[in-house]
């Protein structure tokens, strides 16, 4: 082949690899969410959040997530965190509650959401925020892994960062319904199967260890329930009675069949409409 060809051929390849991802201007956004095919950060307008003062019943939670986000956007140390538990207990509302909490402190603090099925493009998404002056917390919710999953891998890449190190100005918040990311039959199955059960195991339940704080939230009782919605209508201006609330709230929780933040939100909503009131 000659030199010619060779130089053809070197000009097609890089005319069809794609361009690396210029930064986009991280002020125009408080928030921005990762695409790949191509890679993309796309600016958010306005992030979808509840104010972080009704979000009742995970006081816990609240304030060792916001401790931790108020270390990280001083450029203090910071752990990557797991929040885990029941669902509709506010686990995503709580990292953007805590984030537009932040935000009144240091503007310069991005979330950027994440979804799972593109956890293997993280490290070009992390050389662009590495390379840039704010700060990022990824933002991935309801992280989980099934059979044959091997997602779980890439997001060892965001949790621990490999031989280069993460960058400093990233940290990575997750939700889930599970605390070890898997289901209990994989683990189960993984340790009937395996020619070393314990080794098999650990390579699985090990990923969520990489976590430095665990935060659990468990399901509401209806003293929970029933404040969460009163904290909602006395927010929004919705008048109601405590016995009408009381009564139109439990025959609410009934007919879902559950207690939860969102069941009460759910609820909320519903009560707002009919009083005419927008939220």
């Amino acid at each position: 082949m000659t030199e010619e060809s060779l130089s053809r051929i070197a000009e097609a390849l890089e005319r069809m690899a794609p361009r690396p991802l210029a930064a986009p201007d991280f002020t125009m956004a408080e928030g921005f969410v990762w695409h790949v095919a191509p890679d993309r950060l796309d600016p958010v307008r306005a992030i979808n959040r509840v104010d972080l003062g009704l979000l009742l019943g995970i006081d816990r939670s609240r304030d060792i997530l916001l401790q931790n986000t108020r270390q990280f956007a001083r450029g203090l140390p910071a752990n990557n965190v797991l929040l885990w538990g029941a669902r509709g207990m506010g686990k995503s509302s709580l990292v953007k509650a805590v984030h537009a909490d932040v935000l009144t402190l240091d503007p310069d603090l991005k979330l950027i959401e994440v979804q799972r099925e593109d956890l293997p493009s993280i490290s070009r998404l992390l050389n662009i925020l590495g390379k840039a002056d704010q700060r990022f917390v990824l933002f991935c919710d309801d992280l989980s892994f099934g059979h044959d999953d091997a997602h779980y891998k890439s997001l060892k890449a965001v949790l621990d960062g490999g031989i280069e190190g993460r960058p400093d100005n990233v940290v990575f918040y997750a939700t889930s319904n599970r605390r070890h990311l898997m289901p209990r039959d994989m683990i189960e199955n993984e340790r009937s199967t395996a020619i070393n059960p314990s080794e098999a195991v650990e390579e699985k339940v090990s990923l969520s260890d990489r976590f430095g704080l665990w935060l659990g939230f468990h399901p509401c009782d209806q003293a929970q329930y029933l404040a969460m919605i009163r904290g909602y209508c006395n927010a929004y201006g919705i008048s109601i009675s405590d016995s009408d609330l009381h009564a139109e709230a439990i025959e609410w929780q009934q007919t879902r069949g559950a207690r939860s933040g969102r069941v009460a939100w759910q609820f909320v909503v519903d009560l707002a409409g009919r009083h005419g009131i927008a939220i």
